[in-house]
């Protein structure tokens, strides 16, 4: 077991004294200014596209985007496999400079609950005076606000935030999508998904804010990085934040994702751990809006899908020939490049797994939706041969069949199992619809594996 501290440094005149609490750790420092008092690793990306359009968000913001690439440093490169005690649970300190650090302190309790329930680790963070030299990081802009936009939304480059911007748009809303991304593969589907949006609603400016964030994989000595990548929403959200808080007026930030991996109960007792993400988990979007309230930023978080499967997104889509139409090029699988090392090279091409979670929920909600789904998969017939248990193409799909099993042979179960990912305290009037969008989600899913077989080959 390993404890990792990672002491966030804000250019080369930032040297002040850092002591971590604990003497055995193991320190990486991480410089997020560059020689321009530009912040680094994608954040300045972002920025500056935000001040191409006449738009400054508030150094609060910056400071919380800051910390979010923090975050994503330790997150995905310290090892659960070699620093954890228990192959899962890390131990990990951060050390981030911000300009009003009395304030952050006061918060680093709700911060550390968010991010714990979040990646399942154990968090400490700490906050310390920026340096005077410098000065602010988000720099004033040059030019007058050209950008109108009512209204931030997320764009992964998957189906429900595709979904989600088409909702919109097709509403008179004039949405900013926002996008973070650190591979080729997600940076490809965002960009066309966005271009055939924009094209679509010709009448509306669509602003698209992508940025690259992410860290070499030598950035912290480690002996290998992680791929589970439990803390990537929380990146996700302070990008989103950091656009709504430019464009100002209380700004939403739209979070379109459908309450079955919402919820995400796991399948079985191994997805309690790499498998059951808590990325828009209701219990952390209302402690990110509780931190976000405490720093005095006006967004918040509203995932207007939150009791609505895919299937049903799909289905009652604004415009649904033209989602009919571009879906195929929209990105839900866990792992497309997954047969990037294949002997066979017409198989290194990526392209959707057809068996992970995320490409099964997907299946069920283009039949649910219109039946015929040209999304080309590597499993492209999921009932053409029996699927092997003990390998990754059936383990998934026996999880399912498993938990459909359980869930009809006693119904009640489906009440109890919604609270297993996570506490639902902050809507307790809304238990019921949680109940019934998990067991339609099941039940989606269900009809989509009705004559295919799994086990142990």
């Amino acid at each position: 077991m390993k404890h990792h501290t990672i002491i966030g440094r804000l250019g080369p005149a930032d040297t002040v004294t850092v002591a971590p609490t604990r003497t055995d750790t193991f320190s990486t420092e991480i410089n997020f200014v560059d020689g321009d008092h530009r912040p680094g690793f994608g954040l300045g990306q972002a920025l500056d596209q935000l001040r191409s359009l006449g738009l400054r968000p508030s150094e609060t913001a910056v400071d919380l985007a800051v910390l979010a690439a923090a975050v994503t440093a330790a997150d995905t490169r310290i090892s659960r496999s070699n620093d954890a005690a228990d192959e899962w649970t890390r131990e990990i300190e951060l050390n981030v400079p911000v300009q009003n650090p009395d304030l952050w302190t006061s918060l680093a309790p709700l911060i550390r609950t968010t991010l714990n329930f979040l990646t399942g680790d154990r968090w400490q963070v700490y906050f310390r005076p920026r340096i005077a030299a410098i000065g602010e990081l988000a720099s004033a802009p040059t030019k007058l606000c050209t950008a109108t936009p009512t209204i931030v939304s997320l764009f992964s480059g998957g189906l429900d935030s595709f979904i989600g911007a088409i909702d919109l748009l097709a509403s008179g809303q004039v949405p900013m999508l926002v996008s973070h991304y650190w591979d080729g593969i997600t940076s490809k589907h965002q960009v066309y998904c966005a271009e055939v949006l924009k094209k679509r609603f010709a009448g509306t400016t669509v602003q698209h804010i992508r940025a690259r964030v992410g860290f070499p994989t030598d950035i912290i000595e480690v002996d290998s990085v992680e791929d589970t990548l439990r803390g990537r929403s929380f990146l996700f959200f302070a990008l989103a934040v950091l656009a709504a808080d430019a464009i100002g007026s209380d700004t939403v930030v739209c979070v379109p994702e459908n309450g079955l991996i919402s919820l995400n109960v796991p399948l079985d007792p191994l997805r309690l751990g790499a498998l059951s993400t808590r990325t828009t988990h209701p219990y952390y979007m209302a402690r990110f809006d509780e931190l976000l309230c405490g720093l005095g930023l006006r967004t918040r978080l509203e995932n207007p899908y939150a009791f609505r499967t895919k299937g049903e997104m799909a289905k009652a889509c604004a415009d649904l020939a033209f989602l009919r139409n571009e879906a195929r090029n929209t990105m839900s699988c866990s792992s497309p490049a997954s047969r990037r090392y294949d002997p066979d090279p017409s198989q290194r091409d990526p392209k959707h797994c057809g068996r992970c979670v995320p490409c099964l929920i997907r299946r069920a909600a283009i039949l649910e939706a219109w039946g015929a789904d040209d999304t080309p998969y590597r499993i492209a017939d999921l009932r053409a041969r029996v699927l092997d248990t003990k390998k990754v193409e059936g383990q998934h799909v026996r999880s399912f069949q498993l938990m459909l099993s359980r869930l009809a042979q006693k119904p009640d179960r489906a009440r109890f199992d919604i609270h297993r990912p996570g506490p639902l305290v902050d809507h307790p009037d809304r238990l019921k619809d949680y109940e019934a969008v998990y067991v339609a989600g099941l039940q989606e899913v269900g009809r989509l594996l009705q004559g295919v077989r799994a086990r142990p080959q």
